[in-house]
């Protein structure tokens, strides 16, 4: 059997008004015929949860596992919520969206709207045998990720500092749960890389319930090896998007042509096995790091259909998860163990 469990998939993307999409019984049907075998659900969608509800009762969290056509729920995911908990006011009207009517132009009200969220989330959670939540940390300081004009002195130090002291009674609260916050490192928060990552746990002193959702697709269209981050970062890493990319050098546009369409620029997200991430390597890699949690689609192309990215994902997904061995291959050779004879051979006696 697999160490690494799955395939499952994250159901945001797939979600819509009309059926199959438009609910979780409908749509879990819909993605186990594709060969799927677990779901991830956006704890924000009210066509798949109610958060509140699934804080307040466990019977509602039993009556939400029967809908799932006996699929396993993976996670719930918190990205909307944990990206209000920090928001610099450049982007509050444009975040403003992902919050509840009553608390849009407020971003006060919106932030401990926000903070509640990642409660009912983490209670929810608990409630359903859950340890983790992958999510965003929001951000504070991306307008200034590129130093021009030169940043005031102390300025990063200061962000890092407001972002852990609005994280940190959320992550004390996930501690009293069990629940580890995943949080995805992805351009746009400021946690988005390993470095970024490693300022705010340093914020939050080192905090236990500080993870990541290792999503490989994040760092190709950063140019970081993905790779050893896994070996660097293996006992951070509680949740995984299998989510493919592709960086292709253009004369035009490089990392920052983020003023292009998705379909222009260099970096882009792709179905699964249509870009550059080795996946093989990937799988190896979290699987000798001992990973033992969801391999989760999460797909994201501007060139091909969802649905076919669904139907294909899960064969994909399935095709790479590894079978611990239960004995060395090269154990037909083996001679057995005896002491005395190794001394012997290294010459010692």
């Amino acid at each position: 059997m697999s160490q690494i469990k799955g395939p499952a998939i994250f159901l945001a993307q797939f979600l819509g008004d009309d059926a199959p999409y438009n609910n979780l019984s409908n749509i879990t049907e819909w993605v186990e015929d594709f060969g799927y075998i677990g779901v991830q659900i956006p704890s924000w969608d009210s066509r798949v949860i109610d958060i509140k509800q699934a804080a307040e009762s466990k019977a509602y969290c039993d009556d939400l596992r029967a809908q799932t056509n006996e699929l396993a729920v993976t996670e719930l995911a918190s990205h909307l919520q944990g990206q209000l908990i920090a928001s610099h006011p450049a982007y509050d009207e444009l975040f403003d969206g992902f919050a509840a009517p009553e608390v849009r132009g407020n971003p006060k009200a919106r932030a401990e709207w926000a903070v509640q969220q990642m409660k009912y989330v983490i209670q929810a959670s608990a409630n359903m045998g859950l340890t983790c939540s992958p999510s965003f940390s929001g951000a504070l300081l991306w307008p200034y990720m590129y130093p021009w004009p030169q940043r005031p002195a102390g300025i990063v130090e200061e962000g890092f500092a407001e972002l852990a002291r609005r994280w940190l009674p959320i992550l004390n609260f996930a501690d009293e749960h069990g629940v580890d916050i995943a949080y995805e490192l992805h351009p746009g928060e400021d946690l988005h890389d390993g470095a970024s990552f490693e300022q705010f746990l340093e914020a939050t002193g080192n905090h236990p319930r500080v993870a990541i959702n290792y999503d490989p697709s994040h760092f190709v269209l950063q140019c970081m090896d993905y790779i050893d981050f896994i070996d660097v970062y293996a006992s951070r890493i509680k949740a995984f998007h299998v989510k493919d990319a592709e960086f292709r050098p253009s004369a035009k546009a490089g990392v920052y042509g983020g003023y292009l369409g998705w379909k222009e620029r260099p970096g882009r997200f792709r179905s699964l096995g249509d870009g550059e991430v080795d996946f093989a390597q990937v799988f190896t890699r979290l699987t000798a790091a001992g990973y033992s949690s969801w391999a989760v689609l999460e797909w994201e192309c501007c060139f091909k259909d969802s649905v076919q990215g669904a139907m294909e994902g899960a064969p994909f997904i399935d095709s790479h998860l590894i079978d611990v061995p239960t004995k060395a291959f090269d154990d037909f050779a083996g001679s057995g163990s005896d002491k005395a004879r190794n001394r012997r051979v290294l010459g010692l006696d």
